[in-house]
């Protein structure tokens, strides 16, 4: 690759980002208004603009010019929180699934007794993150190094 074609990728490359940035300074507040009036979350709205401009960013080149352009990202938005809600659903689902699993298990186990009971109440009286170490290292058979890091 001569000195010419380096010259000619490097112009490229700054042309696409200044039209980006054109782009997303015209265009991304209206997104994120966009964004906000159908979630109940700021944040997941500025994941949804921030998905949409990264989208838009990779497929430069099909972004309309003009006029065009806020509808195509109107359209990518609107499929980026499609997928936003349809993963809602399904954590909203696994989690119903989960729940229940778990209070059957819980239902047929019998409650500890006698030296059981003792440490389950004396684990109850650590803070949080004593605890939570002390299960790491007994129950999910971490180091002790290696719970620290988890924490």
């Amino acid at each position: 690759m001569g000195t010419g074609q380096i010259e000619m990728d490097a112009l490229g490359q700054e042309l696409a980002q200044s039209r980006f940035t054109k782009l997303y300074r015209d265009e991304g507040r209206a997104i994120l208004e966009y964004a906000l009036r159908r979630v109940e979350d700021s944040e997941d709205a500025a994941d949804v603009v921030a998905e949409t401009f990264l989208v838009a960013w990779r497929r430069l080149a099909e972004v309309p010019i003009g006029d065009g352009a806020r509808l195509w990202l109107y359209g990518v938005a609107r499929l980026t929180l499609a997928n936003l809600h349809r993963a809602e659903r399904r954590r909203t689902r696994l989690g119903r699934r989960l729940a229940e699993a778990l209070r059957t298990e819980l239902s047929t186990q019998q409650a500890p007794r006698g030296e059981a009971a003792e440490v389950l109440r004396a684990m109850a009286e650590l803070g949080d993150e004593d605890r939570e170490l002390l299960l790491l290292v007994t129950w999910e058979g971490l180091m002790p190094s290696d719970a620290a890091r988890v924490l």
